[in-house]
């Protein structure tokens, strides 16, 4: 039964706009975004066969656009349509991050980290750097590596900020593997990065490992 001869208080469009995006499962907001089904598929079945093939809403997001057309329903005009939505969720979140200290928006700086680096496949060390107010100056991803591993040197994490004048940074990496818990690696990379940075007065306000939907934060944990 195609959508449009559901009930309209079940229809996944009406019942965002009654009660909020946030009411409706996965596949019924993957169905908003699609639109229509194919032939013996709602937009509700398509996309929960969309989230059923690869796994998680995350490795949907960061499929390629072989994969994503892959799926009978799915071409390049909605990989497109895809990418630019989380593109702009990006950017909006970026520009909040700007006009708001970091510290006074916390979800805001995991959400951001997680549209960030939090799909990638392979292992992503990314840093934010704050002004005097720890507003957003700019985010970039320094180091990637493969699946398990991002070399990470200290000297290009400083020269870096010094590029920027940063007064703060935040410090974030994704564990593809799927575990968000920090390795003994990754706590002495911080403290590392912790030194190296003060003798150039900059701080290291936290350091997150994102591995989707989990977010790990050093500072909530009393490690820096």
């Amino acid at each position: 039964m195609a959508i449009n001869d559901w009930p309209e208080d079940q229809r996944p469009r009406e019942r965002l706009i009654r009660f909020g995006a946030a009411a409706l499962s996965d596949a019924e907001l993957l169905a908003v975004f699609l639109r229509t089904g194919v032939t013996g598929k709602s937009a509700v079945d398509l996309g929960r066969e969309m989230i059923n093939s690869f796994g998680s809403l995350s490795k949907l997001f960061n499929a390629t656009i072989t994969e994503f057309s892959a799926i009978h329903g799915l071409g390049h005009a909605k990989y497109a349509q895809l990418q630019a939505v989380l593109e702009l969720a990006r950017r909006s979140i970026h520009e909040e991050l700007q006009i708001n200290a970091a510290l006074s928006s916390p979800q805001a700086v995991k959400h951001y980290l997680q549209l960030l680096i939090g799909n990638k496949t392979h292992e992503s060390f990314a840093v934010l750097f704050l002004d005097t107010k720890n507003r957003l100056i700019t985010s970039e991803e320094l180091f990637r590596g493969t699946l398990n591993h991002a070399s990470v040197y200290p000297r290009e994490v400083v020269k870096t900020a010094l590029q920027h004048n940063a007064a703060a940074i935040i410090l974030a990496h994704n564990h593809p593997s799927g575990s968000c818990e920090p390795s003994d690696a990754d706590v002495r990379l911080t403290q590392t990065l912790k030194q190296a940075l003060a003798l150039v007065d900059v701080r290291v306000l936290d350091h997150f490992i994102i591995a989707n939907p989990d977010v790990y934060s050093f500072a909530e944990h009393g490690l820096l």
